[in-house]
């Protein structure tokens, strides 16, 4: 017979959302079971966030070696040993994955299964020879790499980021599909490493971001040497030896690629297959688990959390919403999800940072009621000295100071980002960042001169000017 298993919470997914969720519940005491058919820590551990920025990394030595010349150090093309190279990146995953491990979480006082799980009713789960009956069920299992229904692509050898880091023979023309976020920075990442690469997208570069701040992505990528080609359609992909073959139609012309390798990175869809969720009566399709604004599903009993509810699929937003389901289902309180002053951040290099609206969707919003604030990267002294002083700081407020959201293209934008994104989430207007005192010389003043600048017509305004005379006339 099975055995049963009697919890507070089972959580089905150990990635970031369903860990943090487990590590959270356990510590709070509650009887806590989590299931992880593949790999504990998930996407981001293993696929994701990790190697991807530790590839990233690597590249940008590969390229401060070629550049160092302006400095007064002689340049020299690296000698790049690709297969040394992901060594490093799994010895980060290495260094990082005891934290995501099942001795830990055993640790803290989980019950972890190793197996698949699948629902058979609506508060019931079945893994291995094990049958968990729960008061409390998540759903964090993830999301997978989306592959297109390109002509030809299922006979064709393609990596996606779940195997693109298995990869240890640098490519010597990688064709990346896909210009967001991953696309970008895995086609600047392989380009600086010595690869040619080719930028492929129906739409355009980073199609969430400003266009204006993706405009300075581009033309970094573009001067580094990779191709990029948008609004184009892929007609079909084949191989020949070991050569691969992309056919698109381009401003309505039929062209042909020649690359060694394709590397997809055209969006994410979630991993739902064979949880038996029509069983549990959870309603989703092929881009989310359907959940209400406390992440519930149409099951009352089960949450979902992270990359399987659509949306922004991002570590951070995973975290952001630990804290809602531990508050609804442990807690019974009714908290609710916002995601107006979520950031997100693309790790090319100059870095891409969003918080709140950008420009075009705050004008939408709002008409002519905003207004923007500007700084650039060239007039802050702590850039100047690092020859880091492309890109800028663009605010949207409106004419009474209230902060609708901040773009920062530039060197850490990600880092820079913080103080807009707790100004926003807070509530704050623009005096409170234009009021800081930051030390000099840093990046951050960079925020203090766009958050000043609302201020300067009304400073440095005749009114004002009268004024100051006048008062001089009394001593």
């Amino acid at each position: 017979m099975a055995e049963r298993i009697k919890a507070d919470l089972c959580i089905i997914g150990a990635g970031s959302a369903g860990l943090s969720i487990a590590a959270g519940a356990a510590q709070m005491g509650a009887r806590t079971v989590i299931i992880e058919a593949h790999r504990m820590g998930g996407d981001c551990l293993n696929t994701g966030c990790v190697p991807s920025k530790s590839l990233l990394a690597a590249a940008k030595v590969a390229h401060v070696m070629r550049n160092s010349v302006k400095a007064g150090i002689a340049s020299q093309e690296p000698r790049i040993d690709f297969a040394q190279t992901q060594r490093y990146v799994h010895g980060v995953i290495e260094t990082i994955a005891p934290h995501d491990s099942v001795e830990r979480f055993t640790g803290l006082g989980c019950r972890v299964i190793e197996a698949p799980a699948r629902f058979i009713d609506r508060e019931t789960v079945v893994a291995g020879d094990l049958l968990i009956r729960a008061r409390r069920f998540v759903i964090a299992t993830g999301s997978h790499p989306y592959v297109p229904p390109i002509e030809g692509l299922a006979n064709t050898p393609y990596f996606t980021n779940e195997t693109i880091f298995e990869n240890t023979v640098l490519p010597d023309h990688l064709i990346v599909i896909g210009a967001g976020p991953m696309g970008a920075e895995m086609a600047q990442a392989h380009r600086r490493l010595g690869a040619r690469v080719t930028l492929l997208d129906a739409a355009r570069l980073l199609p969430k971001d400003d266009p204006e701040a993706v405009e300075v992505v581009r033309q970094r990528l573009v001067s580094e040497g990779v191709e990029i080609i948008e609004a184009v359609e892929i007609q079909k992909v084949t191989s020949s030896g070991s050569e691969i073959i992309v056919t698109i139609r381009e401003g309505g012309r039929e062209r042909t690629l020649r690359g060694s390798h394709v590397l997809l990175a055209a969006g994410r869809r979630p991993n739902v297959a064979n949880l038996g969720l029509e069983a549990a009566g959870v309603a989703h399709d092929e881009k989310r688990v359907e959940v209400d604004a406390r992440l519930r599903t149409t099951n009352k009993r089960i949450f979902a959390a992270g990359d399987v509810i659509g949306g922004q699929q991002l570590t951070h937003v995973a975290g952001y919403h630990v804290s809602i389901v531990l508050k609804n289902a442990l807690f019974r309180l009714p908290a609710k999800r916002t995601e107006s002053d979520l950031p997100w951040v693309t790790y090319t290099d100059p870095e891409l940072a969003q918080v709140g609206l950008t420009e075009s969707s705050a004008t939408k919003l709002h008409g002519e009621s905003i207004r923007i604030l500007r700084a650039e990267f060239a007039q802050n002294d702590r850039a100047q000295t690092e020859g880091t002083v492309t890109g800028f700081l663009k605010a949207v407020v409106t004419k009474r100071g209230k902060i609708l959201g901040a773009t920062i293209v530039g060197p850490q934008a990600g880092e820079l980002l913080l103080p807009w994104a707790i100004a926003i989430s807070q509530g704050h207007k623009i005096g409170v960042l234009a009021g800081l005192t930051v030390p000099y010389p840093t990046l951050s003043e960079i925020t203090k001169r766009a958050a000043g600048s609302y201020f300067t017509p009304t400073l440095f305004s005749p009114r004002i000017r009268r004024l100051v005379r006048f008062l001089g006339v009394f001593g």
